[in-house]
């Protein structure tokens, strides 16, 4: 099984996938499929909920109750310590970022998992932590069914 952590760039395209402004669509719906056949476990930083919401609710705020609902019925496991913010903290200010970002990327390394983004300029900044990966680099083949 595949440890990853996804950040919000990633979960809204499970939700804004009509969209003609999303990219990566099919990748994020791949990730998605995977989860829910249990060949990718899902580890998340405490925040992550609220900043998928606070997106949607931005974009799509029609959505925003649905996605809230089908979130929280993944029972998606989140994870909050004082070593993890204390990573992200010192990620945010090596990489002068926001803290949110860093949150997700600290989980992976502490987690000894992978961050998949679609944050290219997060990325650009932290790839060399390594423990993440761009959304369109992220390989996995589901049986494919989006509707």
């Amino acid at each position: 099984m595949i440890r990853l952590v996804v950040d919000a760039s990633v979960a809204v395209k499970w939700f804004l996938r009509d969209s003609d402004e999303e990219k990566d669509v099919v990748p994020a719906l791949d990730l998605l499929i995977g989860v829910g056949k249990n060949s990718i476990e899902l580890i998340q930083p405490p925040h992550w909920m609220a900043e998928v919401t606070a997106v949607l609710s931005r974009l799509q705020p029609d959505l925003a109750d649905e996605a809230i609902d089908l979130l929280d019925a993944m029972e998606i496991p989140t994870t909050e310590d004082g070593n993890l913010y204390k990573l992200a903290s010192h990620l945010a200010a090596e990489l002068n970022h926001h803290l949110f970002d860093t949150l997700y990327h600290a989980l992976a390394i502490q987690e000894k998992a992978t961050l998949v983004t679609a944050d290219h300029r997060y990325y650009r900044k932290s790839k060399q932590h390594g423990s993440i990966c761009m959304l369109v680099d992220f390989e996995f083949e589901p049986a494919r069914s989006y509707s």
